[in-house]
């Protein structure tokens, strides 16, 4: 059972805390091996960590395989079994010749029970007659037995029957050869190694012979084999090393296939679960899928089967690509969505077309959680492999164009044509190739309807198409215009794009979007049927923003285009600012800031606190001195009288005539500093002059040109657009 500090999803710290084999034991190192190795990029395996720190969490799954047997072994605890009664024990360590032994001898003590039933003899007179009647032949002993033990005696039936009794039943096993096994020359030659050189040797080239194993030996061990205790034998001859070859190969066969065909090792000798996926009973429950290249030719080249199955029913769907890509997978899921339905999990492998980011993004629109095998373990995902075995020996046999499902097999098929008759032939005459990648996949759709959906599997006890048949789960569909739309391919990158106040940039395009404003960031899909159209969706909460133009694609005027643009921005910043205009106006309408904010400051200012006199003094300086000094009122008796030249020039001053209203006339005034609604309302004046065809005066035009190509004018002008005369008050 589980135990209760069992944990599914641990963090950096956490898993360098536990020390796992295979693990880094720091928490950047974990960090970085879990970059290496992309746990960080899985969807299904990695989530962000609830609570105060954030950071990342993995799921166990993620954890190499001898990690996480020491962390499920560490928090998993196993119940005792029950006590149970007491049976003689039979060893697990004996040979095959000491089990057969033992075997034999058990069923002679078995037999001779049965001869002693019911007959009224003494112990003595029972053993010498069935021991005699053995000895001739004259009772009914499976020949097996007779085989393996032709003689007995009264001693040796008696020793047997005691040691089963006492329920040491192992005792009666013997293997004569047992004694010798492993304590041949080459087994301890020194001390073991010259044992493992020859299984590196098998291992690393299967077909080499006895003569060139002795060779290989010699030269890495000499002539002579070190046996210890300073013993030295020569090397063996030839014929002793093939027999000894043959028996190694026997004995380390598992070890032998594991280490020179590591896929015929997992496919029949990794250990691997039974039963592993009974959970699975209703329909879209859980899928797997896969890919495999076709063990047929087309009249375009070799395409890719891309399979996918249901695991509750063995339903089948089959997708033919010309080459691997995410699009493809896209493609399978999207035909097995619409025959099926949507799926509650679909389990894949890591090939680069299905933990593509768009393969990704795909599954979490869709809400289909995405469940990965580990690396190299094709048995996690054995019903879809089985499937597609099942394709290549069924129905590609079958198509025109097939080349075998091995190198042998191709090679079988091209000598059924003599060299003579293959002169000038190309690939696709010598196969027969006739079929184009679309008649190849109408041929597949047929043989998945017809032959496989109809024929009874074997785990099911029942047709794939009756087993769906059989399910009252209700269905989960989806739209196929919604379902289309998210298998359009994104922008280049990972499709996401900043809205400019050009629009939308793909490929050197610009995309206007019409409900979409500057700054934005937003999803981009493609329309693969139209080039010149975009579909925009916001990138916080993947909401649809809208469609996308480009008038150079779409052969639309650019400038009518863009005039719609303006008038939908304006729209949309017309009601997005309606409410802060209005209290602008509010704002403006009332005292200034400047009088709000003296306000409030003088509101919190203490009311209850008098200051009390402070003491003064005059603070005096020679400058301070002085200045008063100059400040003092002088008597009229005091002002100094002019002279010379300056009383001349006073006396002419007044003298002259004072200036008569003509003359004033002739004077410019100085202008009086203009606030920003007195020059907006002088441009006004002025453009309704110019409106009205009155010609303006240099300096009146210059001004104008320059007012109105300024930032005030044009924010005065939105303003009076929206607020009219009171905007100018």
């Amino acid at each position: 059972m589980e135990g209760a500090a069992m944990k599914a999803w641990l963090t950096a710290r956490e898993l360098a805390a536990l020390a796992l084999p295979d693990l880094p034991d720091t928490e950047r190192g974990v960090q970085i091996y879990a970059e290496r190795a992309g746990w960080t990029s899985s969807l299904a395996h990695v989530r962000k960590r609830a609570g105060r720190g954030g950071g990342l969490e993995f799921a166990i799954e993620l954890l190499p395989p001898l990690a996480r047997i020491e962390y499920e072994r560490r928090h998993r605890a196993i119940e005792s079994p029950a006590p149970a009664l007491a049976v003689p024990m039979l060893g697990t360590d004996l040979t095959d010749r000491a089990a057969r032994e033992r075997d034999a001898r058990l069923a002679i003590v078995r037999a001779f029970e049965a001869f002693g039933r019911g007959q009224r003899l003494s112990a003595t007179a029972q053993t010498a007659l069935f021991v005699d009647g053995y000895n001739a032949g004259a009772l009914q002993i499976d020949a097996w037995v007779r085989e393996i033990i032709p003689q007995i005696s009264v001693r040796t039936l008696a020793r047997w029957r005691a040691a089963r009794a006492e329920g040491r039943a192992d005792r009666l096993a013997h293997d004569p050869g047992a004694a010798r096994r492993g304590k041949g020359v080459l087994d301890l030659a020194h001390g073991g190694a010259v044992r493992t050189f020859l299984l590196a040797l098998l291992a690393h080239n299967p077909h080499l012979s006895a003569e060139h194993l002795r060779a290989q030996i010699r030269y890495e061990f000499g002539d002579r084999l070190d046996l210890g205790d300073g013993k030295a034998v020569d090397v063996p001859p030839v014929r002793t090393l093939q027999h000894y070859v043959a028996r190694l190969k026997e004995t380390e066969k598992v070890a032998l296939t594991k280490l020179s065909d590591p896929d015929r090792y997992r496919g029949s000798m990794a250990p691997s679960g039974v039963g592993s996926y009974r959970w699975v009973t209703e329909p879209n429950t859980l899928w797997m899928i896969d890919a495999s290249p076709i063990d047929a030719l087309c009249v375009d080249g070799r395409h890719t089967i891309y399979a996918c199955i249901d695991i509750a029913t063995r339903r089948l769907v089959l997708y033919v690509s010309r080459t691997p890509r995410a699009s493809a997978v896209a493609l399978l899921l999207r035909k097995s969505i619409l025959a099926w339905g949507v799926p509650d999990a679909v389990k894949t492998d890591n090939g680069s077309d299905f933990v593509a980011r768009d393969t990704q993004r795909l599954f979490a629109a869709l809400g289909i959680e995405m469940q990965l095998s580990d690396p190299y373990q094709p048995q996690q995902k054995a019903f879809v492999e089985s499937v597609i075995k099942t394709f290549q020996h069924d129905c590609a046999t079958l198509l025109p164009g097939f080349v075998g499902h091995s190198v042998a097999d191709r090679k079988r098929i091209e000598d059924r044509k003599s060299f003579a008759e293959r002169q000038g032939e190309d690939t696709a005459e010598t196969f027969g190739v006739a079929l184009t990648g679309a008649e190849l996949q109408a041929q597949v759709d047929r043989w998945v309807e017809s032959i496989y959906a109809q024929r009874t599997h074997s785990a099911l006890g029942l047709s794939p198409a009756l087993a769906a048949t059989r399910s009252k789960r209700p269905v989960r569909t989806v739209d196929p215009r919604a379902l289309d739309l998210l298998l359009m391919p994104v922008a280049g990158g990972d499709g996401t794009r900043t809205v400019t106040k050009f629009g939308v940039r793909v490929d050197g395009f610009h995309y206007v979007v019409m409900d979409a404003l500057p700054g934005d960031q937003v999803l981009v899909r493609m329309d693969p049927a139209d080039a010149g159209r975009i579909y925009a969706f916001n990138v916080a909460d993947g909401r649809f923003v809208g469609e996308g133009v480009c008038p150079e694609l779409a052969g639309i005027e650019p400038a009518a285009l863009l005039a719609a643009r303006k008038s939908a921005q304006a729209e949309i910043l017309s009601e997005a600012t309606r409410e802060a205009r209005k209290a602008i106006k509010e704002i403006t309408s009332g005292p200034s800031l400047l009088e709000r904010a003296l306000a409030v400051a003088e509101r919190d200012m203490p009311q209850n606190i008098i200051a009390f006199p402070r003491p003064t003094e005059a603070h005096e300086t020679p400058a301070i001195a002085a200045a008063l000094d100059a400040m003092a009122p002088k008597p009229a008796s005091t002002v100094a009288t002019l002279s010379g030249r300056a009383a001349e020039l006073h006396a002419e001053m007044l003298q002259a005539p004072p200036i008569t209203a003509a003359a004033r006339q002739n004077v410019t005034p100085l202008r009086v500093q203009e606030n920003r609604q007195q020059r907006f309302r002088r441009a006004l004046d002025l453009e309704a002059k110019r409106a009205d065809g009155i010609p303006l005066s240099e300096e009146e035009a210059f001004w104008l040109g320059g007012y109105a190509a300024g930032s005030e004018y044009r924010a005065m002008r939105t303003l009076y657009e929206d607020g009219g005369e009171a905007v100018l008050a």
